[in-house]
């Protein structure tokens, strides 16, 4: 059989696509040592996108900021091997859970960042699937993990000869995809956001009240999500604001899929709202592919996400300040789709403006 011989493309870009980018504010953050305020860069050719979340954004001050808590941190990629049978396949899975501190040393041949912290496995048939999670520092971590698993792959390949290869990756992992596995199991940055506003916040800058904005999200992104068969998600528009954040911080936009799959709780404290979105799988990087172009840089100076940190910390923060952006679309919309007409009329408003 002739192979054909293939010419290798340049990875330089042809040319670059220009989306429409503004920076929308003030966002309020509360951390530990105090309300920190600052702009957002959201990419879109939705342009209400950009009034909208503004909107949220100007809430989150006066309710003294949106609290972002960072729950979990890893990316993962699972491999995929055929055994000569299910019992075969059980002792390779047990050897990698039991031998953590071997396959860990392996990882650190592939990458000074990359930290193995935990394993899981499938078996179906004699197929066993084996899905590794690391730490990766402030990259999203795709190539350090792929590369840390075909490391160990290979290691298990030569120690148990009766293996044989499938692939590195054996979609157990799972990437750009919708799944239940990585917000059971983890994969990327696990962030919950969460503000209490105050009834004359909701009602001078929302137009809505407590109990509105907390029924409908039973009804719509609860109820609703259900019916339509939603996989681990209940909200409103979260991709809308992941995708503009993650254009304009040189993401990998594909991964909106999994960071999509998030969920909104709303709950009436008297007449006060408790406004929460939680993000189980927002994967994103501070460093790595994508992330040196110059708008990009600029992009991530003025967030702070380049300051000396420990390993890890800038992404964190970007992943904070990207779910707290989410936050305030969400809590937009919501509250917009209390008022009947509202959504529409912003839209039609807007972007017949601009035409």
């Amino acid at each position: 059989m002739r192979h054909m011989s293939v010419m290798p493309l340049s990875t330089t870009p042809d040319a670059l696509a220009s989306v429409p980018l503004k920076w929308i504010g003030p966002l309020t953050l509360f951390s530990e040592g105090g309300p920190e305020t600052l702009d957002v860069p959201l990419a879109t050719y939705e342009s209400p996108l950009w009034p909208s979340t503004r909107r949220g954004a100007l809430v989150s001050g006066p309710c003294g900021g949106i609290r972002c808590t960072l729950i979990d941190d890893r990316m993962t990629r699972s491999i995929l091997l055929e055994a000569p049978n299910a019992a075969e396949a059980l002792r390779v899975a047990a050897y990698a859970r039991n031998r953590r501190e071997d396959l860990q040393a392996l990882t650190a041949e592939t990458s000074r960042f990359a930290r193995l912290i935990d394993t899981h496995h499938q078996i179906v048939g004699n197929l066993l699937f084996l899905r590794f999670a690391f730490h990766t520092g402030d990259a999203s971590g795709h190539n350090m993990a792929t590369k840390a698993a075909d490391r160990i792959l290979h290691a298990l390949l030569e120690t148990f000869p009766d293996l044989k290869h499938v692939s590195v990756s054996g979609n157990y992992c799972t990437d750009k995809k919708v799944s239940a596995v990585n917000g059971i199991l983890g994969r990327g940055k696990y962030v919950v956001t969460e503000a209490l506003i105050p009834e004359k916040i909701l009602r001078r800058h929302l137009k809505t009240t407590a109990a509105a904005v907390a029924e409908l999200n039973v009804r719509k992104n609860l109820i609703g999500s259900l019916l339509a068969g939603g996989v681990r998600s209940a909200n409103a528009h979260v991709a809308n604001i992941l995708l503009a954040f993650y254009l304009a911080t040189g993401q990998d936009a594909a991964n909106i899929i999994e960071g999509s799959q998030a969920i909104t709780h709303a709950e009436a404290r008297g007449n006060d709202l408790y406004f929460s979105v939680t993000f189980p799988n927002l994967i994103l990087g501070a460093v790595g592919n994508g992330k040196g172009l110059p708008f990009v840089e600029d992009n991530l100076q003025r967030l702070g996400c380049r300051a000396e940190r420990p390993a890890g910390e800038n992404a964190r923060r970007l992943a904070r300040i990207c779910a707290a952006a989410a936050w305030c679309g969400e809590l937009s919309l919501m509250a917009a789709l209390t008022n009947p007409g509202e959504l529409m009329d912003a839209h039609l408003r807007l972007e017949r403006a601009e035409a």
